[in-house]
């Protein structure tokens, strides 16, 4: 085999991203080691994506049965696990439809090419303006790039996709002064990702519902990275008691495994007929297996529970860390998609903390560069959580220090 390091990924591969010098090569539960053999406790989660950990069993055993089986076919046919997946989904949410990609990217192109197709078909096609929010982040093709309110992703890819309209989130006047009889949907994270872990209020969702049914939208969230468990609800619409039209999901979905959702109402999935719509990969047996087994372990009362609590043991640590270094202007989210937004004089020094982490072997994250954001898996204990969160310390100690 050949012997690769962190040099290679400079000489071999795009330069769209730029990883820490760590390569991990091994992972259990929220440990991870690597190639020198050195352990972190893990509570980036793959950007909230490992939701049980790495290397779960049921997973590697869902992963190694169905390996054995079957892998892809095509949607020229359908599949057992690809039926059952939707099924489960289907009988726990909202949602009388679904739809399976391969990532959050595409389960949201879907998603909006759903919503300008209904629109079209019943209304016009004058009917095609989308309300997006700023901050907001809805995968990185073209469309959802555009529909996503972060100007700095869509630079140098003009022109775009018009008829998509960037309001500030939360903002119940401004989203009221805006929506019309051409809104064709309205489009929103219940806690804003990658726009520094944000959440909804009650009011502003039920204010978007209110206008997408006066005004015959849909209305899509994409839970891509709030859903499956991590606020501790299955979606975090639930959370809300409001049902949204549309719902994506990715990310933990498949609890590692690349696979993304569409969730809709029967009568805006009636809009996506034979042909107008697809995805090579999207509903592969092995994805959707792996996904299936997640979903059992995930939508466990217990699991969801637990979220809750080790949601209030990660604020009673960074609370703790803050009264003594006072760097967070405050500490929000749901569940385990925990965000410290850091005070003034740390203003865009997120980095530095997630590279301070990483040198006591803690993996944390960024939520822009203000934010530094917790996405642990679901299952972490409460002793892992200790130990993260000394970790932790000493790190905000360090880079307090200068």
């Amino acid at each position: 085999m050949t012997s690769v390091t962190r040099e290679t990924f400079d000489d071999v591969m795009v330069p769209n991203y730029s990883p820490l010098s760590v390569i991990p090569i091994k992972g259990e539960g929220c440990k991870l080691w690597d190639k020198e053999g050195n352990e972190y406790i893990d509570f980036a989660g793959g950007i909230a994506v490992n939701a049980l950990g790495h290397c779960h069993p049921a997973l590697v055993g869902a992963l190694k049965e169905q390996g054995e089986k079957l892998w892809h076919l095509s949607n020229v046919f359908t599949n057992e696990p690809a039926l059952e997946l939707a099924k489960k989904l289907v009988d726990n949410t909202f949602a009388d439809k679904v739809f399976f990609a391969n990532s959050g990217g595409e389960a949201n192109e879907a998603a909006f090419k759903l919503a300008r197709k209904y629109a079209s078909e019943n209304f016009g096609p004058e009917k095609h303006e989308i309300i997006s929010f700023k901050q907001s982040f809805h995968g990185r093709t073209l469309f959802t790039v555009s529909v996503g309110g972060q100007p700095k992703y869509t630079q140098g890819f003009e022109p775009l996709p018009g008829g998509i309209t960037h309001l500030e989130y939360n903002n119940i006047e401004m989203l009221e002064a805006s929506v019309s009889d051409k809104t064709c949907a309205i489009v929103l994270e219940p806690v804003q990702g990658e726009g520094g872990i944000i959440p909804a209020s009650k009011a502003f969702v039920e204010k978007v519902r209110e206008l997408c049914d006066k005004y015959n939208a849909v209305m899509i969230f994409d839970e891509i990275q709030t859903g499956m468990g991590r606020t501790g609800e299955l979606f975090a619409y639930m959370l809300h008691g409001i049902e949204p039209d549309v719902l994506t999901s990715a990310k933990a979905l498949g609890g590692g495994f690349p696979i993304g959702a569409m969730l809709a109402k029967e009568k805006f999935a009636a809009a996506l007929k034979v042909g107008t719509h697809g995805s090579t990969y999207g509903g592969n047996a092995l994805g959707c297996a792996v996904a299936s087994a997640a979903f059992d372990i995930i939508n466990d009362p217990a699991t969801l529970e637990g979220v809750k609590e080790k949601h209030n043991l990660f604020n009673t640590k960074l609370q703790m860390i803050n009264e003594q270094y006072n760097v967070f202007e405050e500490v929000r989210g749901e569940g385990l998609l925990i965000g410290a937004a850091l005070k003034e004089e740390y203003l865009g020094r997120a980095r530095e903390f997630m590279v301070a982490a990483l040198e006591q072997n803690l993996m944390i994250l960024m939520a822009g560069p203000n934010v530094i954001r917790l996405a642990p898996s679901l299952l972490v204990s409460e002793a892992e959580i200790e130990q993260g969160m000394r970790a932790f310390e000493k790190a905000v100690a360090k880079v307090v220090a200068g």
